[in-house]
């Protein structure tokens, strides 16, 4: 692929990922796959997705601003620092990570977001009859979840998404709002430990980066006008496409 329509396709992917991302989540379903398909091997890209839709979940955070609600019995403080801690202890992880053995597990962590996504809110009944889901399950399932997106990053936004739905959470706007700033605040520790870690390919990323910003601002203020079933079902669409694609890959 030449230079230009790589560029191209990383830009285009971008700035739909970071509308993406605001609006539900998965918008690392497109840039991942577009610096592996660009030529970018998978543990450089998963890396360098992570740092070009960073700054795009500030962007959607600050479209957001009005619709934070915070999360019953927990401060946000404390989701946050979770959020950090968890999001640090995954990018370590995954720097420790040998690159075959990433490609083997690549598919797994795409499948295992997508069915999160699609079936969490229909087992939240199920657990919230047989388990207690108090503040402390809520930090516990926070780290968790940060730990995956420090590690990979892919879907993380999906995943956070399902998890607070076991809570009971309802408000997909005042969920995309929480959801921007925590995802932003584990992708900072990651973003820190893969540029010191020297995992960042920068021509592709700062492409990315450009395209994400303003698909991230632009897409916080369309979501805010959408249907949330609608967003809900392309996302599935969406992450169960680039699932198959990547299990045929492997």
């Amino acid at each position: 692929m030449d230079p230009i329509t790589s560029q191209g396709l990383l830009f285009t992917a971008a700035l739909a990922a970071g509308a993406i991302n605001a609006v539900a989540g998965g918008g690392s379903f497109l840039t991942f796959p577009a610096l592996v398909f660009t030529g970018v091997p998978s543990l450089i890209a998963n890396a360098s997705s992570t740092v070009a839709l960073f700054p795009a979940s500030l962007a959607s955070a600050w479209a957001y601003r009005r619709r934070f609600t915070g999360f019953d019995g927990v401060p946000f403080r404390a989701m946050l620092a979770v959020s950090l801690l968890g999001g640090l202890c995954g990018a370590l992880l995954l720097l420790f990570t040998p690159q075959a053995l990433f490609d083997v597990v690549i598919p797994w962590l795409l499948a295992f977001a997508t069915l999160v996504f699609a079936w969490g809110h229909r087992i939240t009944p199920f657990l919230q009859r047989r388990v207690r889901l108090g503040p402390g399950s809520l930090l516990a399932a926070q780290y968790l979840t940060a730990l995956y997106g420090g590690y990979f990053g892919g879907a993380v936004g999906i995943i956070q998404l399902s998890v607070w739905t076991l809570f009971g959470q309802r408000d997909i706007h005042a969920m995309n709002a929480s959801k921007t700033l925590l995802t932003g605040s584990m992708n900072a520790v990651a973003v820190v430990c893969f540029v010191i870690a020297g995992k960042v390919w920068w021509a592709q990323t700062l492409v990315m980066l450009a395209g994400a910003v303003a698909g991230g601002y632009l897409g916080a203020r369309l979501a805010q006008r959408l249907d949330p079933r609608r967003v809900r079902a392309a996302i599935i669409l969406l992450s169960v496409g680039m699932t198959v694609v990547f299990f045929l890959r492997g």
